[in-house]
C-alpha cells in the first residue's frame, strides 16, 4: 500500500511539473472576459465571452491565426482578433467585405449552423446573423455577417513596419484594428487554438473540447 501511495504521489508531482513547464513556456489557459459585451460580440461565432480557452506561445502566429494581444489603451485588458495582414499590406474593409492588397479572401458557404444569435453591444438586444467560412492562408474559419445596425463606412489602411492588422470574425459588430489601430506583431504572440469548455460549463457538449481554427 505504501508503494502504491508513493507511486501516486510522485506521479502527481511529475504531472504538475510538466503542466507547470508547459504553462510557463508554451500553453496558457484563460477565460475570455465574461462581462465584455463588445469583445464578446466581436469574436462570434468562433468564441463567446466566458469561454475557457488554450493559447499557444512557442511559435509565431501565422496569417489567419486568431490571436490574443494586449489592448493598446489599457494594459490590463486584451483584444482578440484574426491576423489578416502584415507590414506593407493594404487592408480595405466595408461591412463584411475584407480585401488585402485589393484581393478578397475566398468564402465558402458551409457553416454547420447557418444562423447565429449574438447580443449587440450597442443595443444589448439579440441580433440574428448569418455564418459562412472564410479562408485566410489555408485557415478556414467561421465568419458572421449580416445587415449592420448602422451604415458602415469604407476603411482603408496600410500596415506599418513590424505590425499586424487584426479583423474580427463578427463583421457586423467588430472590435478590431479599425478601432484600436494596428498592433506590434511581437505583442501578439498567443494563438488561441482550443476551447476547453464554454461559458455554459462542461455539459454544453457542442461548445467544449473544440479545436479553434
Amino acid at each position: 500500500m505504501q508503494k502504491l501511495t508513493r507511486f501516486l504521489v510522485w506521479s502527481l508531482v511529475v504531472v504538475a511539473a510538466v503542466v507547470g513547464a508547459l504553462r510557463a513556456t508554451a500553453i496558457r489557459w484563460w477565460q475570455v472576459p465574461p462581462t465584455d459585451t463588445e469583445l464578446g460580440a466581436s469574436i462570434a461565432p468562433t468564441l463567446r465571452a466566458g469561454d475557457w480557452v488554450l493559447s499557444w506561445r512557442l511559435t509565431k502566429p501565422g496569417l489567419g491565426s486568431l490571436v490574443q494581444c494586449p489592448e493598446p489603451d489599457d494594459a490590463s485588458a486584451i483584444v482578440i482578433g484574426r491576423i489578416v495582414a502584415r507590414e506593407g499590406q493594404t487592408v480595405s474593409l466595408l461591412g463584411p467585405d475584407l480585401r488585402v492588397d485589393g484581393k478578397a479572401y475566398p468564402i465558402e458557404y458551409n457553416c454547420t449552423e447557418k444562423k447565429l444569435t449574438v447580443i449587440s453591444p450597442d443595443t444589448l438586444k439579440p441580433v440574428e446573423l448569418a455564418c459562412d467560412m472564410e479562408d485566410i492562408a489555408g485557415r478556414l474559419h467561421m465568419r458572421a455577417h449580416g445587415v449592420p445596425e448602422t451604415t458602415p463606412r469604407p476603411f482603408q489602411a496600410m500596415v506599418p513596419s513590424g505590425e499586424v492588422f487584426l479583423a474580427s470574425d463578427n463583421r457586423v459588430h467588430p472590435f478590431d484594428s479599425r478601432h484600436f489601430g494596428t498592433l506590434p506583431e511581437k505583442g501578439c504572440r498567443e494563438s488561441v487554438f482550443f476551447r476547453l469548455v464554454s461559458r455554459d460549463g462542461f455539459f454544453d457538449v457542442e461548445h467544449r473540447l473544440d479545436y479553434i481554427r
